[in-house]
């Protein structure tokens, strides 16, 4: 059985307001590794954590949705997606509570970092509902002609 879900078309302004926030937040987070005074390594891996982080927040938010459409998902895969997003987040922590910097410091790159995640899923999110809104209108059209 085919499930079918109202998807709307996220307004422009969202759409650039998710892309300005995911720009301003993943530059915030280089810019701040780029002029700071961490060892090169330290550097990697709050780079690393960054990319980790990103790539594990659009595959658990794709699974999930993913799911909610009746699209097959393994347990395995959403378990890897889940426990990859976690472990970002849990490094992270670990990694400014014992990163020797001013406490202003550990704030910025955990609110641009927390910034970079919540907007690339917001991106992925308005990427599937555009794609979603664009198909049923393309289908609507195409049941329009044949009725005529």
């Amino acid at each position: 059985m085919e499930q079918h879900h109202q998807y709307y078309q996220p307004t422009s302004a969202f759409i650039m307001a998710s892309w300005g926030a995911f720009v301003i937040g993943s530059s915030a987070y280089l810019f701040g590794l780029w002029k700071s005074t961490m060892e090169l390594n330290e550097k990697g891996y709050y780079f690393s954590l960054l990319l980790l982080g990103l790539f594990a927040a659009i595959s658990l938010q794709k699974t999930i949705r993913d799911k909610h459409e009746g699209i097959n998902v393994t347990s395995m895969y959403m378990m890897s997606c889940r426990v990859a997003l976690i472990s970002a987040l849990v490094l992270m922590a670990i990694g400014l509570r014992n990163a020797e910097l001013l406490l202003s410091e550990k704030g910025f790159f955990a609110m641009a970092y927390t910034l970079s995640l919540f907007s690339v899923v917001t991106i992925q999110k308005n990427i599937r509902d555009v794609a979603a809104t664009t198909s049923d209108e393309g289908l609507s059209e195409v049941k329009d002609e044949l009725v005529e």
